[in-house]
């Protein structure tokens, strides 16, 4: 044997954090040679030998150099470290190439030197695991469950058929962590505590189970005595080392919530394996095949081979190690952990990067604006807690509006079973929903809550009850529902970084579009769209016998022109009542537009798209409808009219909404944020951080101003073009319908509205040159239809009139960013 003064390790993997860490602490006693993968070799560093184990020829030219080094001395012992490692379950082509291949490579090269020892760094998992009250022992049958074990069994299996005359010790290590890090299992367990995720309260084995740990400084010291004890160790000794006693997870559980968050116990629900296997399989099925490269979020990492492993206990027996190496741990988890969570709530990212694991978005953006990350969180936790304090009347509020829609049927005294049906599981459902609303950390609940609203006044037209009290009665609850769930803050859902840091104005605006009176135009001209819809809906549900209609008769006996409408083969082509359809649209307009704060186009950008496509596409089938009813129909509708008109209306005051959280986004997208997760839980901005002004803080006179200008301005040119189209539709009643030009001048009349009142927005200003092309159309329209010289003369004037109305812009007062310059 050499003297332990002149004794040469050798340690693979030697350059990684494991290896390097070891290195240092053996060459206190020994002469330390690394081996890694020849990138990992700099300049400068002797001692470290480049070589790549799944190489044959490398392994030879590592050994030739190794042998040069060692100067003819034999080398002491060999820690074999170097392995692939991989938590996704998956038998991995490295698993063969790198652990076993390689590990044969090694011990083949190594025949060619004097080895006194070969120690190979396993794990605890080979073994067949316990149930809680037993100890994993030395002894205990290899039966790995999943691939990485699997891995390291058949590899010691290489070992002993290659080793030959080395002698050789197996070392079955506990699961490793220390001040800044932990195995995958531990560091995912503190890293949903620690987010608050719903996966955080459930699990899907025996909260009982528990795995043991050993701290790094642990390990490292194994690694020491084994070196010092091998001319004592047999060769195949098998040794487990880590910490004998155990944490049960739901111990972990409670202790890692309150280090975290301050709450004596964490609730956890144990879900059925199968059920909890699907999730897991939902989830990673869903993964995208192509990931987007600036989509840094993370991935699942409870995949569906760990639900079968929930309930594996390993508590170790370290008689062995106490024995041959005269070790047992310094260290406990249980007293380590306040330490690794310190950790992370001092430097969160770092904790988060150390680990492995990507962080969530809010966190990255915190960071960047040097903002204190943990600070950050608990103040939006508590300012979350005291808002959803002051609101629980709100949950109590849907928990009876359960009540009451459950006992509601009776009372209505309507016979329509399918409605009876509904009323009743709608009840039950709202009452749970309301109730677990009252759980600060069910905000999920709120949302539930909400759609079980928007059901229930979407379900009297599903059922097409003849009842009016019924429609009613769902319509109202059903707003309730919604309203109460949504409408009061907090707001669930929202990042941290959304809600406490950003601007409330978009870069480059000179004014909120989410503000209070930027909307309230919106939500008023919903009301109207509503009250009108619902009158006409009842109608076609057989809940009233006439609809009033001051101007247009119709053209069937016994109806007026609305009655004919409503009731024509284009509105009985819809499954469900159209106008009903057109109220329970224009009710979630109101409800939408009420949620969220002048933040909203940041902190709520799903909100602010769904509000949009509630108005502007919805908007343009309203339109459609409009164009074709004298067409199709024969007549017109008052109603329909004013309702169509409320809904054009709405488009100009929602564009700059739009326009502002597309920017966003692309400014997130761009500072590399997973753009789907800014999407629905917003994100911080450019800009400064400032506290958003309550807008009825202002004068009365400030606020009239603002809600009827609503961002908009108003130039003579598109008021002039709105009254041209207003004319044009009209026209038929100088130009009948025979006359070949009436069908086109009314749509083209239609589409003139719509784009001059569209283009009163400045975003969608450009839009005003549609009016020039539809001029164009005027002109040639009654050549092409062989109208008559009035006929002629009246689309040459208008169709000349709207194109010189479109060349002039009009004013514009307020900036919009980088979409300015698409303002011309």
């Amino acid at each position: 044997m050499s003297d332990q003064s002149e004794a040469i390790i050798v340690i693979t993997g030697a350059a990684g954090k494991i290896g390097s860490e070891l290195s240092r602490k053996l060459s206190a006693s020994y002469r330390v040679i690394g081996l890694d993968l020849p990138d990992a070799v700099g300049d400068g560093q002797d001692d470290l030998i480049g070589c790549d184990i799944t190489d044959p020829s490398s392994v030879s030219q590592a050994m030739d150099t190794l042998r040069d080094k060692a100067g003819g001395r034999p080398v002491a012992s060999v820690i074999h470290l170097a392995a692939y490692f991989d938590f996704s379950g998956e038998q991995r082509p490295q698993y063969e190439i790198v652990n076993e291949n390689g590990t044969r490579n090694l011990l083949r090269g190594l025949q060619e030197l004097e080895v006194e020892q070969f120690v190979y760094s396993g794990t605890m998992l080979v073994h067949r695991p316990g149930v809680p009250g037993e100890r994993i022992t030395e002894d205990t049958p290899i039966e790995p469950g999943w691939a990485y074990p699997q891995s390291k069994a058949r590899t010691e299996e290489i070992i002993r058929e290659e080793a030959g005359e080395i002698p050789v010790v197996f070392l079955h290590l506990a699961g490793l962590y220390d001040a800044e890090t932990a195995v995958p299992t531990l560091s995912h367990q503190i890293v949903r505590i620690y987010e608050r995720t719903f996966k955080s309260h459930v699990f899907s084995g025996d909260p009982h189970a528990g795995q043991a740990f050993i701290h790094k400084s642990d390990m490292l010291t194994v690694f020491e005595r084994v070196v010092e004890r091998r001319e004592v160790l047999e060769s195949g000794e098998v040794i487990l080392a880590g910490e004998p006693d155990t944490m049960s997870y739901e111990a972990l559980q409670d202790r890692i919530g309150k280090l975290i968050h301050g709450e004596e116990t964490w609730p956890t629900l144990v879900v059925p394996a199968p059920i909890a296997k699907l999730g897991a399989k939902v989830q990673t099925d869903t993964e995208p095949v192509v990931p987007d490269p600036l989509d840094e979020g993370e991935k699942p990492f409870i995949r569906p081979f760990m639900i079968d492993m929930s309930s594996d206990h390993y508590a170790l027996d370290i008689s062995k190690a106490r024995t041959l190496l005269d070790w047992q741990p310094e260290h406990d988890i249980s007293q380590d952990l306040p330490a690794l969570i310190d950790t992370l709530k001092s430097d969160p990212l770092g904790w988060y990067e150390a680990n492995g694991i990507t962080p969530p978005p809010w966190l990255k953006s915190v960071d960047a604006r040097g903002a204190d990350a943990e600070q950050l969180r608990q103040d939006h936790e508590t300012e979350f807690r005291t808002l959803h304090r002051n609101n629980l009347w709100a949950a109590w509020a849907n928990a009876g509006l359960g009540v009451w829609l459950l006992t509601s049927p009776p009372l209505l005294n309507h016979d329509h079973v399918g409605l009876v049906i509904s009323d009743v599981v709608a009840g039950v459902l709202l009452a749970i929903a309301g109730l677990l609303s009252l759980s600060w950390r069910m905000s999920w609940a709120r949302y539930c809550a909400a759609a079980i609203g928007c059901w229930v006044m979407f379900a009297p037209l599903v059922f097409w009850t003849d009842s009016g009290a019924a429609y009613l009665n769902s319509t109202i609850t059903g707003m309730l529902a919604v309203a109460f769930a949504l409408c009061l803050p907090p707001t669930p859902g929202i990042s941290p970084a959304a809600a406490r840091t950003g601007p409330t104005i978009p870069k480059g605006w000179s004014y909120s579009p989410s503000d209070w009176f930027q909307r309230l135009p919106v939500i008023l001209l919903a009301v109207v769209g509503l009250l009108v819809s619902r009158y006409l809906a009842g109608y076609q549900l057989g809940t009233i016998d006439h609809v009033w209609e001051p101007f247009f008769a119709g053209t069937v006996d016994g109806k007026n022109g609305t009655e004919q409408i409503i009731t024509s083969d284009v509105s009985k082509s819809w499954p469900v009542p159209d106008a009903g359809l057109g109220a329970l649209t224009y009710s979630l307009e109101i409800l939408v537009g009420i949620i969220g704060s002048s933040r909203r186009w940041r902190t709520m950008p799903w909100l602010v798209v769904v509000f949009g496509i509630m108005i502007v596409p919805l908007g343009a089938v309203s339109i459609f409808f409009i164009a074709i009813q004298p067409i199709l129909i024969g007549t017109y509708s008052t109603l329909a009219l004013i309702a169509a008109a409320a809904m054009v209306w709405q488009i100009p005051f929602s564009l700059d909404e739009l326009v502002a959280t597309f920017q966003f986004l692309r400014r997130r997208h761009r500072a590399g944020q997973p753009w789907m997760r800014v999407f629905f839980t917003g994100d911080t901005d450019e800009g400064p951080d400032d506290t958003p002004v309550d807008d009825f803080e202002r004068s009365p006179k400030e606020i009239v101003v603002d809600m009827l200008s609503g961002g908009l301005t108003f130039p003579w040119t598109l008021m002039a073009s709105i009254g041209i189209g207003i004319l044009l539709m009209l026209s038929p009643l100088v130009f009948p319908w025979g006359s070949g030009v009436a069908a086109t001048n009314h749509i083209i009349g239609v589409l003139v509205i719509t784009v001059s009142v569209t283009a009163l927005a400045p975003v969608a200003r450009v839009g005003r040159f549609l009016n020039a092309l539809m001029g164009v159309v005027l002109l040639f329209a009654p050549l092409v239809a062989a109208a008559g010289w009035t006929a002629l003369g009246f689309s040459v004037v208008v169709g000349l009139a709207l194109i010189v109305l479109s060349i002039p812009r009009g004013p514009v007062h307020s900036s919009f960013g980088t979409w300015d310059r698409f303002i011309w």
